[in-house]
This record gives C-alpha cells, structure tokens and sequence, in this order.
C-alpha cells in the first residue's frame, strides 16, 4: 500500500510540475542538462557509433563534426568495406575501399552518392545535437507540456512539429522529472495510424562537453517490434 500512495504522490507532483511549465522553458531547462556550457554551437569533436540490428549484423561508424567549419566526415565499415563521406563547406568527397573512382553497381549496392552524405549529416546532427536542435529554425514547439508513463516511467513530454518545407513528421521528447534528462524520443509519420518509431535511450556519453545518449533502442511503435541498436563512444 506504501508503494501505491507514494507512486499516486509522484504522479500528481509531476503531473503538477508539467502544468507549472511551458514547453520553451521544459526545453530551456534540458538544454541547460544536456549543454550546461552552450558548447553545442561551436561542436568540434569525433566518435564512433555502433550500430547492432536483430540478425547480429554490426556496422561502425567513425563521425567527425565540425559546425562552426561546416565540416563533416562519415567513415563506414559494413560487409569488409569501408565507405568514406565528406561534406566539407558543402563540397562533398566519396570514398570507397580507398578509391575515389567508384563503380555504379558499388553506388547502388551501398548507396555512396552526395545526397546521401547529406542525409547522414543531418541524421547524425539532429539526433547527437538533441535536445539543441529543437531550438532551430522551423521547429515549432507545442506550449503545453503535458505528463505521461511510458515503459513503467513517468515523463514531462514535449511535442515538437515542423513547418512544411523543414518536415511532416510529429516528434515528442520524453524527459525525466527531476533531472530534465531526455531518456526516450518518439515520432509519427500519421499519429492516427500508430506508425513511426520509439527510442528508448540509456547512459551517456560527454563529448566536447555535449552530454549525449550512449545507447539508443528503436522499436516501432505499432508492435514494439525491435529494429537495432546504437552504441556511441569516443573515437581515441
């Protein structure tokens, strides 16, 4: 019964707190956690991210970021080869087993083209630079937080959309309580339809100051189906 009285008292504290705060201001305060330099906007720095999918596959990725020299390289190594990306100032450098002159079924077979490489730099910016990135422009942050338990936890959730020519999908981040740590994100392609993905993220790793999520699950949200896994570390 103690359990039960101090698990309705919680709830009705967080549900409390959520209606006490806007959306900017639960942002503001998991900025503050996650960035509590404001070293995100001047990130120079590498790590490696391991990517573990349900048939055991690995592929490791090696990423250097650099955004205030809008420079990014993406080393890949999946099935023995290894694919190089660069974006550098917008020139964009590809790579494969060493080779610059890369045939067309080797482009096809392992998708090595420019718009891709801009596809990884944005995937890797986006979710690395979160909870940051919510305050880019185009980002339209719902005003009203709202309470919600997820996986046996209790959250301050926050729902983010975007204007047309940024994006369609609707996101919503999970933080916790009391730290303002964000520890699960989840988007929709069409809400009604329960489609999209869950991400549930556990430790941390801190990379030139940027506490970021060391391991990330993604499920689907309609059947919990499990799709793989990301594991970051630092690149020594």
């Amino acid at each position: 019964m103690g359990k039960v009285i101090f698990f309705v008292a919680f709830i009705c504290c967080v549900n409390s707190v959520a209606q006490d705060i806007t959306g900017i201001q639960l942002l503001e305060k998991s900025i503050k956690y996650h960035d509590p330099h404001n070293s995100w906007k001047s990130f120079n720095g590498d790590f490696t991210v391991t990517m573990e999918s349900p048939k055991g596959d690995l592929r490791i990725s090696e990423i250097s970021l650099n955004l205030p020299q809008q420079y990014f390289e993406l080393s890949t190594i999946k099935e023995k080869n290894t694919i190089l990306q660069i974006l550098d100032k917008g020139i964009c450098t590809l790579n494969f087993n060493g080779k610059t002159e890369i045939s067309k079924e080797d482009k096809a077979t392992y998708r090595i083209n420019c718009k891709r490489a801009t596809t990884m730099k944005n995937y890797y910016s986006y979710l690395y630079g979160l909870p940051m990135k919510l305050k880019d422009s185009g980002t339209i942050i719902d005003s009203v937080v709202k309470t919600k338990t997820f996986k046996g936890k209790t959250y301050l959730v926050l729902k983010a959309t975007y204007e047309k020519e940024v994006g369609k999908d609707i996101w919503y981040f999970y933080f916790n309580p009391n730290t303002y740590a964000m520890e699960v994100y989840q988007f929709f392609h069409d809400e009604v339809k329960n489609d999209g993905e869950y991400i549930l993220l556990t430790g941390e790793e801190t990379i030139q100051g940027v506490k970021m999520p060391k391991v990330r699950a993604w499920y689907y949200n309609n059947n919990d189906g499990y799709l793989g896994t990301d594991i970051l570390s630092r690149t020594n």
